[in-house]
């Protein structure tokens, strides 16, 4: 069998140097060539760290993305706000009683009649109604208190791009690493323009609207990326996650036009990019949940293979999601399109045996070729699980790979 190569979804655990001096450019306390330097030596730090463990394709840990705290299930996202005009952070207004008041009598009126798909609030999800005093108590393990009202980002205006410093940082940070390690494979992570599209919107009149205004927001960053001569990770939890975010339960026709016409956004905003250093990353929410409503991959997996990429990362090492490896057996998987399937999961402090990441590694291997795997974890593991148990599953993956 053809050696498999290795990765991860994306984020990795951060020093606490690394988020104290998060916390202090929030707070005006440093400038931003300090920063920029801490954030340098941070990223050459965690890149040697893979080199170390034996991964072929590394990254910067998302240490560009802003975190604060060890426990952080949003960075992947909120980084975004940052660098996108037009928005402002609304505060609730109304407790969470009345909220879910609210959110009961509006139902599921569509907000675009195409798609027959309204989104409700992350406390209306079906499985946090399901699992209410679970979500509802900090101390259950989810890491989520589902009773908070969080600040809304909502677009009051036209958006626009307005992270070019911020890109061009993490490009500059991650290719010096790289270079300072021996060169090699590395890649950047940045937001779909369907996840994006999860916050407020109070200026634009369609959703088609909204999701292409998106795509030009977020194509700029792409370019950036890639015109470093990296490739590039699109994070988009949307096209599976958000079936549990419709409730009631949408048909599944209903939800299948939602998913596609995210990947329309998705395309539009690649055009004329070179997408075969493009990788998707699905999956089904990264927080330590029952997520027993979660959608069935197979019910999306044709609408999310008309995506122009080069690479399809997923979950696969979990016991939600592991079984759906068979879907693979009986699916023409699109020239050119390599697979990234979870091997290990940020869903368990257990880390995996690597003769079971082997095994793993050896159904997609069967059911694709190896020479169209390159062994991945689920999600991010930053914030999600400790730092030792994060490092630890990375070693079982690279282990497991040369086993497999």
């Amino acid at each position: 069998m053809t050696p498999v190569l290795t990765s991860h979804a994306g984020s990795l655990p951060r020093p606490d140097s690394l988020r104290e001096a998060n916390a202090r450019r929030a707070a005006g306390e440093i400038d931003a060539a300090a920063f920029d330097e801490q954030l340098g030596t941070a990223v050459q730090q965690v890149v040697a760290r893979q080199r170390d463990l034996g991964l072929d394709v590394v990254n910067d840990g998302e240490y560009g993305h802003a975190m604060t705290a060890s426990q952080d299930f949003g960075a992947w996202w909120t980084y975004s706000l940052d660098r996108t005009s037009g928005l402002e952070l609304v505060e609730p207004t109304q407790s969470p009683e009345e909220l879910e008041a609210q959110e009961e009598r509006l139902g599921n009126t569509p907000a675009d009649p195409a798609d027959g798909v309204r989104l409700t609030t992350f406390g209306r999800r079906r499985d946090w109604l399901r699992f209410r005093d679970v979500y509802g108590d900090p101390t259950s393990g989810t890491g989520i208190d589902a009773r908070r009202p969080l600040p809304l980002p909502t677009a009051t205006g036209a958006i626009g791009y307005a992270g070019q410093d911020a890109v061009a940082r993490d490009t500059r940070a991650l290719t010096a690493a790289l270079a300072a390690t021996g060169g090699g494979r590395g890649y950047l992570c940045a937001l779909s323009p369907g996840s994006a599209a999860r916050i407020g919107n109070a200026h634009y009149t369609s959703e088609t609207e909204w999701l292409h205004a998106w795509a030009g927001v977020l194509r700029q960053e792409y370019s950036a990326i890639l015109d470093a001569g990296l490739e590039l990770q699109i994070d988009d939890p949307s096209l599976a996650e958000s079936w549990d975010q419709v409730n009631p339960e949408p048909s599944v026709a209903d939800y299948q036009r939602f998913v596609a016409r995210r990947i329309e956004a998705l395309n539009l905003a690649l055009e004329g990019l070179d997408t075969s250093r493009v990788r998707l990353h699905l999956c089904w929410g990264s927080w330590h949940g029952p997520h027993t409503t979660d959608v069935p991959l197979a019910d999306i997996l044709g609408e999310v293979l008309q995506a122009n990429v080069g690479g399809l990362s997923l979950e696969a090492g979990n016991v939600r999601h592991e079984h759906e490896w068979t879907v693979w057996r009986d699916v023409e998987v699109p020239a050119g399109l390599t697979l990234l399937p979870g091997v290990v999961s940020h869903a368990t402090n257990v880390v995996e045996h690597p003769d079971l990441v082997a095994q793993r590694i050896g159904r997609f291997a069967e059911a694709v070729g190896s020479d169209r795997v390159i062994a991945s974890s689920d999600c991010g593991f930053g914030g999600r699980v400790h730092p030792d148990i994060a490092w630890a599953k990375l070693e079982s993956l690279v282990a497991g790979a040369q086993r497999a």
